[in-house]
């Protein structure tokens, strides 16, 4: 038997336990389908072709005595801002980065789940911004149309994901960097509770706004990588209380009360929802309605968070730009954030830091009348290639702002947070929501997200076999008519 690009992670890890298929098959496919799209997808930075195959062959062989772990012998990836031993861990950045000597605790979780990583994606220079283009690697593009972007920063393990290279990967999240890329190419993204999957060997990614997440194209396939990759280092700051998100796949979320937020948080710069994502989001709202939840339209109370985002963030850039071996090779605009960065670094950030509790208490009050908070994941569909590569610093900030105001005040807070696809707009182009929580509510969002997902059957449309040159939107690709079933 052979699992098509289709087969998903708890499928695949299922086939395999039950000796329908071998480790060695799944990771020669796996390398064979990265390697057939890597001139148009540019999904990956590193293929650990040869090391991956021998990790198979070892997985196949435990298999065979009868040993049994959550992913034993599955092929995955994780974005390339995670260390994996032997491979150097380059984040976007141009330069000769060293090899790494050991994996961070949240690879080293995986592969004691069983895991086998076949290659590390593509992402953004450090992180900073939702598009996955720049000198270092070229640009990745999206599997649902190729002449626009994925989105970023996790933008190479969303591309893997969505054209069916691996069943699921880890990436990562400081201002919606798995939500946004999830968003974009129709897939489950979820954003955990600061903590609950491990930054180390740092404790704290961007002085605390970027956490690990999980991107797939199923609820129970996103759970499932979060159980497994989820844990702490003894020295890790953030230890969020042990929880069972799988278990919360097949759970009735019972009736909730939703607060339908269609406004952006401020920002200094302008934002404006495209009528045709607000149009998709009020139907997923109507659809919870449909369901037998409470939906009405409300805004958590924000206030000035942004003022609390910029020190984190730039300091955050600062302190990965002294690690790299060349900063003279970063993007411009990569300098000048690490120039603020340096400015903030004292009390702005000290006061950042300290206001994190306040807007605990005062956001978290809005939940005493909601459970859940459904908002755009993004303001614009997915931009065309290149649209932001070459702009400046204010600019490049402008357009940012312009598309993706939704997802960056959950990442101050440290709150869990899930894409779910809303469909598509004109063109053929995936667009998503957010399902947002309080503290540590990955249950009640992962339980939410699949009664959504049982209905919409959203998993069972895929981008076009194919990835050609010439993009599905060119030769007028527009689901769900012309989507593979």
């Amino acid at each position: 038997m052979t699992l098509d690009r289709s087969a998903g992670l708890a499928e695949t890890a299922r086939a395999l336990a039950d000796g329908e298929v071998t480790s060695g098959a799944l990771v020669e496919a796996a390398l064979a389908r990265i390697e057939a799209t890597q001139g148009t997808l540019n999904a990956f930075r590193i293929v650990r072709a040869q090391a991956a195959l021998a990790e198979a062959e070892a997985a196949d062989r435990e298999l065979a005595a009868g040993v049994r772990r959550p992913l034993l012998g599955v092929p995955v990836a994780v974005k390339d801002d995670m260390d994996v031993a032997g491979e150097p861990t380059a984040f976007g950045c141009a330069g000769g980065f060293p090899p790494v000597a050991e994996d961070g605790e949240a690879v080293r979780r995986l592969r004691a789940a069983g895991a086998v990583i076949v290659g590390k994606t593509n992402t953004c220079e450090l992180g900073q911004w939702p598009f996955t283009e720049g000198p270092a690697f070229g640009a990745t593009r999206n599997p649902w149309s190729t002449d626009h972007t994925p989105g970023g920063s996790s933008g190479g393990s969303a591309a893997a994901v969505a054209a069916g290279l691996v069943p699921a990967a880890l990436g990562s999240d400081g201002a919606g960097s798995v939500r946004i890329p999830a968003s974009w190419t129709h897939l489950i993204g979820i954003k955990p509770q600061r903590g609950r999957i491990s930054t180390w060997p740092r404790g704290e990614s961007f002085q605390g706004i970027t956490v690990n997440g999980t991107l797939a194209r199923t609820v129970a396939d996103a759970a499932l990588l979060l159980d497994s990759a989820s844990g702490n280092h003894e020295h890790d700051p953030h230890r969020p209380p042990v929880l069972d998100v799988s278990e919360a796949v097949d759970r009735d979320p019972g009736r909730l009360r939703i607060a339908l937020s269609l406004k952006p948080p401020f920002t200094a710069l302008p934002a404006r929802l495209h009528p045709e994502i607000r149009a998709r989001v009020v139907e997923l709202a109507e659809q919870l309605a449909a369901l037998g939840h409470t939906v009405e339209e409300a805004d958590p109370p924000y206030g000035q968070i942004g003022l609390t985002f910029v020190p984190r963030a730039t300091v955050g850039v600062a302190e990965r730009v002294r690690e790299t071996p060349d900063p003279a090779l970063l993007d411009p605009r990569t300098r000048e954030a690490a120039r603020l960065g340096r400015l903030l670094g004292g009390a702005p950030l000290r006061a950042a830091r300290r206001a994190e509790a306040a807007l605990h208490r005062r956001i978290g009050g809005f939940f005493s009348s909601y459970d859940v908070v459904l908002a755009p994941t993004t303001a614009a569909p997915p931009p065309r290639i290149g649209a932001m590569l070459k702009l400046g610093g204010l600019a490049t900030d402008r357009a940012m702002i312009a598309a993706c105001p939704y997802a960056w005040p959950w990442n101050v807070l440290g709150w869990p947070g899930v894409n779910v696809p809303a469909g598509f707009v004109t063109g053929g182009l995936p667009v998503g929501a957010q399902l947002l929580g309080p503290a540590h509510s990955e249950p009640l969002l992962v339980s939410l997200a699949a009664q959504l997902e049982a209905d919409l059957r959203w998993h069972e449309l895929r981008p076009p076999e194919q990835v050609a040159s010439e993009s599905p939107a060119a030769q007028g690709f527009s689901p769900p008519a012309n989507v593979t079933p």
